[in-house]
């Protein structure tokens, strides 16, 4: 069932056209990324789509809800989040509590609630000035959450943290995702590919493709080969570019290739023959589906 609905969504800085007639669906209960390119117009849609900054033209509207000002129905964390470092992590969300129309009982309450929620509540009395990135991040998704929102908004959630950081948060969001529907974007695919259910990716403020992964996985399937050899394999390129098959050749390292080929029967059946005539070691061939990365690098690349 769909939650929010946005139409010919286009925002326009004098001449710059940032974000161009978008038109994206957002059900109930759905985990969706917005990916793009740097410049793309991600963080623009996410900021309307927030009610941070006025469409130029265009229109949002969320299912069952008649008033014109949604932000009430929606949590919304920046990409760089600021916090009052002199405050605590419960003083903090209790302040924001208070803004969101909740009572000094009920901020107070709803905060206890969120710090354990995000795995935070043992540092609740301690300054965010003390926090790590990952431990800010969480209190920022907490702020987020203040209001038992319809729609929560992350922009890059993790871009700024080291693995362990990004991990903590990429689990509290798969948790999330159960509770509330969620749109994030991000640069880490792989992070996408993991915990999203549904797939929008834009370029130049345009919509490029979109669909759950699978579906975009089928549609734009490319039958491709890994082989990683126990010696370098650069000296036998040159003849497997001449196969007629061969669509695409790239050398990730020098022991590794992947192959994008026409016909995968075809493909698997000669280039093994050809690396068996020569002896050459071969450590794993395999065929590969295409990923959430390699689709984002064809959308960029158009």
């Amino acid at each position: 069932m769909s939650l929010v609905t946005i139409t010919g969504l286009t925002k326009k800085f004098n001449t710059n056209i940032a974000v161009h007639n978008l038109n994206l669906e957002l059900n109930k209960g759905v985990c969706t990324a917005l990916l793009g390119p740097n410049g793309a117009g991600k963080t623009t849609t996410l900021s309307m789509l927030a009610g941070i900054m006025k469409p130029t033209s265009g229109s949002i509207a969320f299912s069952g809800v008649a008033e014109r000002d949604f932000r009430k129905y929606i949590g919304y964390l920046p990409q760089y989040p600021v916090f009052y470092g002199w405050m605590s992590g419960k003083e903090y969300l209790q302040y924001v509590g208070q803004l969101a129309s909740l009572s000094k009982n009920e901020a107070a309450t709803k905060a206890g609630e969120l710090l354990e929620l995000v795995g935070i509540a043992d540092a609740k009395k301690r300054k965010i000035s003390g926090y790590s990135g990952g431990m800010k991040q969480r209190l920022g998704i907490a702020q987020a959450l203040i209001n038992d929102p319809l729609l929560l908004i992350l922009d890059e959630p993790v871009s700024a943290l080291d693995p362990i950081g990004r991990r903590e948060v990429l689990t509290l969001m798969r948790e999330l995702k159960e509770k509330t529907t969620i749109l994030f974007s991000t640069h880490v695919l792989h992070d996408a590919e993991e915990i999203c259910d549904y797939i929008y990716i834009v370029k130049n403020g345009e919509m490029a493709i979109n669909g759950t992964l699978d579906e975009l996985q089928n549609t734009h399937q490319q039958p491709t080969i890994y082989i990683e050899g126990e010696k370098e394999l650069d000296e036998w390129l040159p003849k497997l570019k001449q196969y007629s098959f061969v669509s695409e050749l790239v050398s990730n390292t020098p022991k590794t290739v992947t192959v994008t080929v026409t016909n995968v029967e075809t493909a698997r059946r000669e280039l093994l023959n050809y690396f068996g005539s020569l002896n050459v070691p071969i450590r794993k061939f395999e065929l590969v589906r295409t990923s959430l990365e390699d689709l984002f690098l064809k959308v960029a690349k158009k």
